[in-house]
């Protein structure tokens, strides 16, 4: 028969499961789950970068690479069931690059267009 694992064994494996985390008022040791081990770690959102929040179609693009734009001008249009919605820009500078084409079908998330 096998043996089993002692207290002070099963102390230590116990100790194996558990991770620190540093959270705003300090760092903190506790059990990690598969869930958390896998979570997709926060990106700061750069407004340099415009994204599609939705999926849809790109109906229009109002800007060409090189085109200095203001914040709060249109950018481009993204149809979504059945609604146009223009992107605006979120910053005043110049377009870097645009990453779209009139006519092509975007996902949530993908990269639209850079702005300097």
């Amino acid at each position: 028969m096998g043996s089993r694992p002692s207290n002070k064994e099963n102390r230590l494996n116990e100790r194996e499961k558990f991770g620190r985390i540093a959270l705003e008022n300090g760092v903190f040791e506790t059990k990690l789950t598969k869930k958390f081990a896998r979570r997709k770690y926060f990106v700061k959102h750069d407004p340099r970068i415009i994204k599609a929040v939705i999926p849809g179609v790109i109906t229009e693009i109002k800007v060409f690479a090189g085109k200095p734009v203001r914040q709060g001008d249109t950018l481009a249009v993204l149809e979504a069931m059945k609604m146009l919605n223009r992107i605006l820009a979120p910053q005043d500078g110049i377009i870097k690059t645009i990453h779209v084409k009139t006519g092509e079908k975007v996902s949530k998330g993908q990269i639209l267009i850079e702005i300097e």
